[in-house]
């Protein structure tokens, strides 16, 4: 008989819910003697079950009360269960695999600072920590701060890193600018940002620079926030009014999930100005879609980027303001990052992903 796993697939947005998709989807395709489960939310069933075998539906909020009573109801039986997040149920019996894709709530100064969200994220991620047969995550940065701040051994941590696929691979930069056109209502040449508006993403030290680049010379560059956080939007928005931006910048909620490696096409360059990423998923879509990429040299981005991006000092605006500069007046260092990040890209595929969970999902099977 096939063991089940039962994986939690009711966070589908953010990194949480590319994260889980690729697997349920991966899992899906490969032959990996194993029955997939999901439990998942009312909204999601039509994404989730084309990918498993069995859906269960809990309709208790994330982060609630009520969801610690009603997953270990919808759990039993399973061989093990995975959570992709901290958010762990804590009356589960039976072998449990947690993915903690970083532990920013207990290390950046924002978070730690919200004194609701330390009540509730510290004390989940120690529990989650503890109960968890086996944690996964995806840089060897978050593994090392894992260790250090949860206090769990080195080898009950497994790094296995995101990918990505030919989805965003695109050879057609023009095609991609006219779509973003008729789509989005804005021409090339832009500069991107891809990723919430949180503080630790650091988008204001963008602004800023992109501001500073603006008074240095006629940049005929638009500025593109691909992002949406009610809490972090208005901020930013007085942020663009102080530096007087507002006309040459555009806030993208969202897009289509088919159309997003259009966008990165088309960009002349792709910025991530974080002070913490788990991993940095965007950096890695960027390059395989041919964008250059400037990034932080902060937390797990240079471990994702490599020698394929350009790096400047988080606290810098003027820094950022010279790397940007840099990579959009020379075609030579722009075709050396698109050709090593698309090597880089090339290194780092969500199939090479889902096998390693399958290898962690034996083995962690095989110490019942």
């Amino acid at each position: 008989m096939k063991k089940q796993i039962t994986i939690d697939a009711r966070w589908l947005k953010g990194g949480i819910g590319t994260y889980t998709e690729h697997l349920l989807e991966g899992l899906s395709k490969s032959r990996n003697g194993f029955e997939i489960e999901a439990i998942t939310c009312p909204e999601h069933v039509d994404v989730v079950e084309q990918w498993c075998s069995r859906v269960r539906i809990v309709d208790a909020p994330i982060y609630s009360v009520s969801e610690q009573w009603a997953l270990p109801r919808v759990t039993v039986g399973a061989d093990l269960l995975h959570v992709p997040h901290f958010n762990v149920p804590l009356f589960h019996r039976g072998q449990l695999l947690v993915s903690i894709l970083d532990v920013i709530h207990l290390t950046d100064p924002a978070y730690k600072r919200n004194f609701a969200m330390q009540l509730y994220a510290r004390p989940m991620l120690l529990l989650a920590a503890r109960k968890a047969s086996h944690i996964v995550t995806i840089s060897e940065y978050s593994k090392a701060q894992i260790v250090e701040h949860l206090r769990v051994p080195e080898d009950k941590v497994t790094t296995i890193r995101c990918g990505v696929n030919g989805h965003f691979h695109c050879d057609d930069r023009n095609g991609a600018a006219d779509a973003v056109r008729k789509h989005l209502g804005f021409t090339a040449p832009y500069v991107l940002y891809v990723g919430n508006l949180k503080p630790h993403k650091n988008v204001p030290t963008l602004l800023r620079a992109f501001a500073i680049l603006r008074s240095r010379r006629a940049l005929p560059h638009r500025l593109v926030i691909l992002g949406d956080d009610t809490k972090c939007s208005k901020a930013l928005a007085e942020e663009c009014a102080r530096l007087n931006i507002c006309e040459v910048t555009t806030f993208v909620p969202h897009v289509a999930n088919e159309f997003l490696p259009r966008l990165y096409a088309a960009a002349s360059v792709l910025v991530m100005p974080s002070r913490v990423e788990g991993f940095g998923l965007p950096v890695l879509e960027a390059m395989a879609a041919g964008t250059p990429v400037v990034c932080s040299r902060a937390a797990s981005l240079p471990e994702v980027a490599g020698e394929a991006a350009v790096y400047f000092d988080l606290s810098s605006p003027q820094d950022l303001a010279c790397a940007i500069e840099n990579v959009l007046s020379s075609p030579e260092l722009q075709k050396r990052l698109r050709e090593k990040g698309l090597a880089q890209a090339r290194k780092l595929t969500w199939q090479s992903s889902v096998q390693k969970h399958v290898e962690v999902y034996e083995r962690v099977l095989s110490c019942k």
